[in-house]
């Protein structure tokens, strides 16, 4: 038999190795349970582009919204214990009843089921709500409505960073809109409690704090100079026009080309 040469045989050794390191590396992304894996086994093709497992998952929460916020905002006009829940009442009709047209057009386009109640933890908070009267319910009413926003919140902007349909992108815009427009005037109310927020989000939050130092309180601080565009750059845009604090909702009414609203 030929004789084999020990520098070969440390040659194939090592390709051998290599190559069992190299394949799962490879595969990773079609392996089950990975998160391209997941990406692809939940989502489905359709004209507006592919619609994932948390597309549909957005388009039901922006539903499931309006069928509580809504009456929850009927209840703080009726009972109306101050103009600033008054108001955030206003809001919370207004801006669901919009919210709620998009999302039925859309989810008939992209074929989604919606229900058609609260689930079960919302119908918990409208019963709190009517269960309680005075200083109690304006409390109730703009820390619920409050905590509930600012969960949905960075779910929206996850979606509309992420998804690839073009309907579910237009309806994070318009619900991200909203929700912001929702938070601002709960905490124009006076009777949101930011320590229990606080609290609760950093209970829910297994990561360090990040950032930078904290500041020594009296020590001076030196300004930072102004962002400014270089020299011969012209602009058109402008930011808002509205006052510090105030959310610009206006927007066209949604099209129903399948006449889903009639």
């Amino acid at each position: 038999m030929p004789r084999i040469n020990g520098s070969a045989l440390v040659i194939v050794a090592l390709a051998t190795t290599l190559g069992a390191l190299a394949f799962p590396v490879w595969s990773y992304a079609d392996r089950s349970g990975t998160g391209q894996a997941n990406l692809a086994a939940g989502t489905v093709n359709t004209r507006w582009g592919p619609l994932s497992a948390s597309d549909r998952d957005l388009i039901v929460r922006v539903r499931l919204a309006g069928l509580w916020e809504l009456p929850a905002g009927q209840q703080a006009i009726q009972r109306a214990p101050t103009k600033a829940i008054k108001k955030a009442g206003d809001h919370l009709i207004v801006g669901h009843t919009d919210l709620d047209k998009r999302v039925r057009i859309i989810a008939t386009q992209l074929n989604v089921d919606l229900p058609n109640q609260p689930n079960a933890q919302q119908q918990g908070w409208l019963q709190e709500l009517s269960a309680a009267t005075g200083k109690e319910y304006e409390k109730k009413f703009a820390n619920l409505l409050r905590a509930a926003h600012g969960k949905i919140f960075p779910a929206i902007g996850a979606v509309r960073n992420s998804t690839r349909n073009t309907l579910v992108r237009q309806l994070a815009s318009d619900a991200n809109l909203t929700v912001l427009d929702h938070i601002t005037v709960l905490e124009k109310t006076g009777e949101v409690d930011f320590d229990a927020i606080a609290n609760d989000t950093a209970a829910a939050s297994t990561a360090s704090p990040t950032g930078p130092p904290p500041p020594v309180i009296g020590a001076p601080v030196s300004s930072a100079p102004p962002v400014r565009p270089g020299d011969g750059v012209d602009v058109s845009s402008s930011p808002s026009a509205l006052p510090p604090g105030e959310v610009n909702t206006a927007r066209p009414e949604p099209s129903d080309p399948d006449n889903v609203l009639r």
